[in-house]
C-alpha cells in the first residue's frame, strides 16, 4: 500500500507504481505539488540535511485538547510529586528499593521471594499499553507519559514565560550575545537546574523511600556521599533532558515510538488528517468562499502549516501517521482555531482510524484486539491468584551446611536447621513451628519465642529431634506448620537425615 497516496494522492509520484490520481485544474497553486517526494521520510525533523540538529521551537497552542491535557497533567504531576511521602498502611504508595531489593505498591510490600507476581504484574501493565495503543494509538506518550508532562507541561510552559512564544525564541537564539540575553537565558536555566534538582530528588526518592532521602538531606553530608552523588546525577541527567535532549528522548531513545507499528492496523484511532476532506491543499484568499474552492478541486487544507509550528517533534501530520507522533493533539487544536475563523467544520485533524477517513467506518473491536483482551484476562486471573495465596510469612527452612545427623543419649537422633522468616505484612508477627504427622520435638535454638517485625526478615537456627521409630531409612520426609496467633499461615516441607538401616 502507498502510504503517500492513501494520505495524501501522491500522483504516482512515489515511485511504487501507483496509479496517477486526477488532479485539479489549477494544479500549480496547491502545494502538494511542490513536495518533494524524493526527499519524503528521507531525514527526521529534527535533523538537518548534514545530520546536524535542527533546534525546534513549537508554537504555543490552545484549545479544547490542550485544555484538557492541562488538567489531566496537574492530576499525573501532583501523584508523582507526592507519591513517595504518601503513605498507605505505613508504607510509601510506590517504592521501588533495588538496593535493598525491597518494593511497595499501592502500601503493600514485595520482596524477592515475590518475583513471580511482579513478573505478572508488568505483563499486564505491558499487555495494557499494547491493548491501549492498537485501540486508540499513542495516547499514552502525548497525555501520560513523564517525559512528555515534564517537557510541555512544565518546562515548556516557563520557557514560555520567560522567553515568549518561538518567534521570540529564534529571535533570541539569533541575537548576539548581550547582558539582556545572558541574563534571560541564565534565569531560564537556573529555574530548569533547580526543578530538575527536585525532579531528580522525587526519583530517587522513589527509589530508597521519602524518609531515607530526608535523612541524607539533614544529614551531613559527608556521611551520605553516596546519596548525594546520585542526588547530583540525576539532577545533571533530568536537567540534560529537558534542557537539551527533549524530544529526541521521544524519537531516538524510547522504544515505544518504534514497535507501536507492530500493533497499529486501519483501525486504530489515531491523530489523523483527513486527507479526502483536505486535498488538494490551496492557500485562503480573502474573498474565497468554501463553495469557491471546492468547484475549483481544492480541500479544506489551506496550507498554513500551524499544525507544523505547534507540533514538539517536528512533524508534518499531513504525510500520515509517523514514528515521531506522541499524540498529543497540538495540531488539533491549532487546525481547528484555523478552520473555526474560516468558518469551516472543525475536525480536519482529528481522532480517527484510516478506514473511518477512506470509508466512514466506526471503530470495530477486531479479531486481534479480542484476542490481546482474552490474554490480559487470563494474566490478571493468574495474578489475583498469586495475591490470594500469597503467604503472609515467608518460610525457609535449609538443613545446616556441612552438618550431620546427631544421636542423643536417649538414642533419639537431631537435626540443626538454618531457619529464614519474611514478614510481609505490615505487623509484627509471633512465629510458632510445629511438626505435622510427625511425633517428635522441635525447637528454636536460643529459647527465645519468635518475633518477626514488620517488613523484615528473621534468621534462628532450629533443632528438630526425632525417636528412631519416626525416621524412614536415611531420608525422611517432613511437614511442618507455620503458625501466628493460633492461626496456620504456612506449610513448607524438608528433609531430616538419619542412619541407614
Amino acid at each position: 500500500m502507498c502510504l503517500k497516496k492513501k494520505i495524501t494522492g501522491c500522483g504516482g509520484k512515489c515511485g511504487k507504481g501507483c496509479s496517477a490520481v486526477e488532479e485539479p485544474e489549477h494544479k500549480e497553486q496547491t502545494s502538494v505539488q511542490d513536495v518533494d517526494w524524493k526527499d519524503f521520510r528521507d531525514h527526521i525533523a529534527t535533523a538537518d540535511q548534514d545530520g546536524g540538529r535542527r533546534w525546534l521551537y513549537p508554537k504555543m497552542v490552545d484549545g479544547r485538547f490542550y485544555k484538557a491535557r492541562t488538567y489531566v497533567s496537574w492530576l499525573l504531576l501532583a501523584v508523582m510529586f507526592t507519591g513517595p511521602f504518601i503513605r498507605i498502611n505505613g508504607n510509601p504508595l510506590l517504592m521501588m528499593n533495588i538496593i535493598e531489593r525491597r518494593f511497595s505498591i499501592l502500601g503493600h510490600i514485595f520482596w524477592p521471594q515475590d518475583m513471580a507476581l511482579f513478573a505478572v504484574a508488568m505483563l499486564i501493565f505491558l499487555t495494557s499499553i499494547i491493548i491501549f495503543t492498537t485501540a486508540f494509538g499513542r495516547l499514552w506518550c502525548g497525555w501520560t507519559c513523564p517525559q512528555t508532562l515534564l517537557m510541555e507541561m512544565v518546562f515548556r510552559k516557563i520557557e514560555y514565560a520567560i522567553e515568549g512564544d518561538s518567534h521570540q525564541q529564534k529571535a533570541l537564539d539569533s541575537a548576539p550575545f548581550s547582558a539582556r540575553k545572558i541574563l534571560i537565558k541564565g534565569t531560564k536555566h537556573a529555574v530548569f537546574f533547580a526543578l530538575s534538582f527536585v525532579i531528580g530528588n522525587t526519583l530517587y526518592s522513589y527509589i530508597i523511600g521519602s524518609d531515607a532521602l530526608i535523612h541524607i538531606i539533614r544529614d551531613d553530608p559527608h556521611n551520605h556521599l553516596g546519596g548525594l552523588g546520585f542526588m547530583i546525577l540525576f539532577t545533571l541527567l533530568f536537567y540534560a533532558i529537558f534542557a537539551r535532549f527533549r524530544e529526541q528522548a521521544c524519537t531516538f531513545i524510547c522504544p515505544y515510538g518504534r514497535f507501536q507499528s507492530a500493533m497499529l492496523d486501519e483501525n486504530t484511532l489515531v491523530v489523523a488528517y483527513d486527507h479526502k476532506r483536505g486535498e488538494h491543499r490551496a492557500a485562503w484568499h480573502k474573498d474565497e468562499t468554501h463553495n469557491h474552492r471546492t468547484a475549483e478541486g481544492f480541500g479544506d487544507c489551506i496550507d498554513c502549516k500551524l499544525c507544523v509550528a505547534v507540533c514538539p517533534t517536528g512533524i508534518d501530520i499531513r504525510n500520515g501517521t509517523q514514528m515521531e507522533c506522541v499524540n498529543c493533539t497540538a495540531c488539533m487544536d491549532a487546525c481547528d482555531s484555523v478552520m473555526s475563523k474560516l468558518g469551516m467544520p472543525p475536525g480536519l485533524v482529528r481522532h480517527a482510524s484510516l478506514n473511518s477517513i477512506e470509508s466512514g467506518q466506526s471503530f470495530r473491536f477486531t479479531p486481534r484486539l479480542k484476542g490481546y483482551v482474552v490474554v490480559l484476562t487470563a494474566l490478571v486471573c493468574v495474578f489475583l491468584t498469586l495475591v490470594i495465596t500469597r503467604p503472609m510469612v515467608e518460610v525457609t527452612i535449609l538443613r545446616a551446611p556441612g552438618a550431620l545427623f546427631q544421636t542423643t543419649q536417649e538414642g533419639n537422633i537431631e537435626n540443626i536447621y538454618t531457619l529464614r522468616l519474611v514478614n510481609k505484612t505490615s505487623r509484627d508477627m509471633p512465629v510458632e513451628l510445629r511438626l505435622i504427622d510427625s511425633k517428635g520435638k522441635l525447637s528454636v535454638m536460643g529459647g527465645k519465642p519468635l518475633l518477626v517485625p514488620r517488613e523484615q526478615i528473621t534468621s534462628a537456627s532450629l533443632l528438630i529431634e526425632l525417636s528412631p521409630s519416626e525416621i524412614k531409612g536415611n531420608h525422611t520426609e517432613l511437614h511442618i506448620g507455620v503458625y501466628s496467633n493460633g492461626k496456620k499461615m504456612d506449610s513448607i516441607q524438608t528433609a531430616f537425615i538419619g542412619p541407614r538401616e
